[in-house]
């Protein structure tokens, strides 16, 4: 069932949004060559605790039940999504992803970003670039009257025209309450099909762009590869949808 969220329980999802951006603005001094991933893992962890919130992520199960480990999901170049942190060293000319969630009074907010870890090349700057600017697109169509598709047509029509591959078996989600709410927000598809938005629905929009072909494999508990193992960048917001301008909610 999609819900759609009172202003006081809005309200609160915007103070756990600021917790969450304060998050990424916590991890980016960490986001450089020599950087052991664990302790990204740390002090992000510490951060959302002190603020007085919870790591969504710590202990959430999958589909098969197993708990994820850590309160940060951090994936190295081909991984797409649900990277493990631990002892792995950051290297320079890499591209690295953060997907962060917190769960303050009662509800859920999520995000993700992805770095560069000193120089990279040209093909990174790019899919760096265009996952950004899908995202961007995409939150632009998160507006009430407008149907779910055509937040994930936005996103495949301009990454397929930069010749990256949009990722088909993960997808976005509604959130509140739950970490993970109806409706699911496919990165790809359609104009004008499916629910009509609604103000105050709350969104968590997150295009998965590979450099290469859009097909993955999925490995063991959590791992999501690059099929042709070429690098893939993720970047994420929670959105309110409104009448008008979006309203990003874990945005500083």
């Amino acid at each position: 069932m999609i819900v759609i969220k009172s202003d006081r329980e809005l309200q609160i999802m915007r103070e756990g949004g600021k917790i969450l951006a304060r998050a990424f603005e916590v991890a980016a001094p960490l986001m450089v060559p020599g950087t052991v991933a664990c302790e990204i893992d740390r002090t992000v962890e510490a951060h959302i605790r002190a603020a007085g919130a919870v790591p969504s992520f710590k202990d959430y199960p999958n589909a098969a039940g197993v708990p994820f480990p850590a309160s940060v999901c951090l994936s190295i170049e081909e991984e797409v999504v649900h990277g493990i942190p631990g002892d792995q060293i950051l290297r320079a000319g890499t591209i690295v992803g953060l997907d962060i969630g917190v769960y303050y009074r009662g509800f859920h907010v999520d995000a993700a970003w992805t770095y560069a870890i000193g120089e990279v090349d040209e093909s990174r700057r790019k899919l760096l670039a265009v996952t950004k600017q899908a995202l961007e697109l995409a939150i632009q169509q998160a507006r009430a009257g407008r149907h779910l598709s055509d937040i994930g047509h936005a996103v495949q029509v301009y990454a397929e025209s930069q010749g990256c591959g949009v990722v088909r078996e993960l997808v976005g989600h509604g959130v509140g309450q739950r970490l993970h709410e109806d409706p699911q927000i496919p990165n790809f598809g359609d104009p004008g099909r499916g629910p009509v938005l609604r103000k105050n629905m709350t969104l968590a929009i997150e295009p998965m762009i590979n450099l290469g072909t859009a097909e993955v494999d999925m490995i063991g508990e959590w791992q999501v590869l690059t099929r042709d193992r070429q690098p893939s960048a993720h970047f994420e917001h929670t959105v309110a949808v409104t009448a008008g301008e979006p309203e990003i909610l874990t945005i500083p």
